[in-house]
């Protein structure tokens, strides 16, 4: 008997869809963009609402159009199943509104973007306790989890200095331990790599960067990957044990989250995000080509002062990417020595846009300490390794000889 091929990452986004039926044979699922739906049967409609059949309630807890894009994120990060929300902080929110109380402690990187580690200090205000640590040694980790430590974040490539956290023994000791890791996976994608690897739990995408990919729109999501066992998460409520154990964690975060918070992503922008998703490994192998040729020749240039880039044999944990990624990605960092003004040097730059935002098709650029990084203080900057003079670049996909003239020809 012949084995089914396993379809590889594009061919699999590209024809989930036609998996199930679709209205005139569409390669794509439709926009749906009803909020309310109808049922024959008034029975029916109390057994979805209970959960005995499948089906959908209102428009803010499901709809087709999510679904689909929900079932792709599913394969693209080999997990159990996903859930998709407004934006990529709404699923990073989601998790601690839906899974974490008073009381709890956290263990998390303390190389992070600027938004989450906000949401994180509001969850302090709020009675959970915060440890944040150097990720990049599991020591740090193992030495801040606490009898109350309920979950490990980490990010994957850190944003902006690019610091890799040690991702598989940190997975190790979660396991060992009982802790939920959740790793957020926006800087390399599923497609370059799929946490599920390195024993992550629940994995966070940011879907407005790299999967959607051309800066036309937000999402979110969260993915279980199945690993984790929610049968021992002492936070599930009482109605939601009635699922499989294995539901578990995604039901109370369907309902808790996103029902009760109400971050719900449009049917538009999840059409939007499934065909740009379908060019995602095309998209990110130019993307790390380009980085990794930008990097090299900034390194070798005088007048920088340091690259921060994972493609580098001079990044501290170049081994430990190399070892983890398929490429290494399209964002680095770097700055420049003193007598070259950051913002001079920006203003030279003719194809690069300055403008905040990741995962783009253009390359842009932004001077961190003054911008995106700003609101958190001197000091707080100064523990993360971002310098006043800091420049962060988000590689797109434009010709390699273009984008290394421009970046050249600004150094003056």
């Amino acid at each position: 008997m012949n084995t089914p091929k396993t379809l590889g990452f594009t061919t699999t986004i590209l024809h989930n869809d036609r998996q199930k039926t679709i209205e005139h044979g569409s390669p794509h699922k439709p926009i749906h963009t009803s909020v309310t739906y109808g049922y024959q049967n008034a029975r029916d409609l109390a057994e979805v609402f209970q959960g005995k059949q499948s089906g959908y309630r209102y428009g803010r807890q499901g709809n087709p159009t999510v679904s689909a894009l929900e079932d792709k994120l599913t394969k693209m990060e080999q997990g159990l199943a996903s859930i998709c929300f407004a934006t990529g902080m709404a699923a990073i929110g989601a998790v601690f509104q839906g899974l974490l109380r008073q009381g709890d402690h956290l263990v998390s990187s303390r190389f992070l973007f600027g938004n989450t580690n906000s949401v994180w200090q509001t969850c302090a205000e709020q009675g959970m306790e915060l440890s944040l640590v150097d990720a990049t040694d599991v020591a740090n980790v193992a030495v801040a989890i606490k009898p109350n430590t309920r979950m490990v974040f980490v990010e994957t490539i850190a944003n902006p200095r690019t610091q890799i956290a040690d991702l598989k023994r940190i997975g190790d000791i979660c396991r060992e331990r009982g802790i939920l890791f959740v790793v957020d996976n926006t800087m390399t994608s599923p497609y370059l790599f799929q946490p599920k690897a390195v024993g992550a739990g629940l994995v966070i995408n940011s879907l407005t960067k790299s999967i959607a990919g051309h800066g036309n729109v937000l999402g979110g999501a969260i993915t279980d990957t199945g690993l984790f066992d929610w049968a021992s998460y002492p936070h599930i409520a009482a109605n939601f044990r009635k699922q499989a154990p294995a539901q578990q964690g995604m039901a109370q975060l369907r309902a808790k989250a996103l029902r009760d918070f109400g971050a719900s992503l449009a049917p538009d922008a999840a059409h939007q995000i499934a065909v740009g998703a379908e060019t995602l490994a095309l998209r990110m192998e130019r993307e790390s080509l380009n980085a990794l040729a930008l990097a090299q020749m900034l390194e070798a240039d005088p007048r920088v002062a340091v690259v921060h880039y994972p493609g580098l044999a001079s990044h501290p944990q170049h081994a430990l990417a190399t070892e983890l990624f398929r490429a290494y990605g399209a964002l680095f960092s770097f700055e420049l020595k003193p007598e070259i003004d950051c913002f001079d040097y920006l203003n030279r730059l003719k194809l690069a846009i300055n403008a905040t935002h990741l995962g783009d098709t253009r390359t842009l650029v932004i001077p961190v300490a003054h911008t995106i990084f700003f609101e958190m203080g001197a000091e707080r900057r100064a523990e993360m390794g971002i310098a006043d003079s800091l420049i962060r670049v988000s590689v797109g996909i434009e010709d390699t000889s273009d984008l290394l003239h421009d970046f050249a020809q600004a150094l003056g």
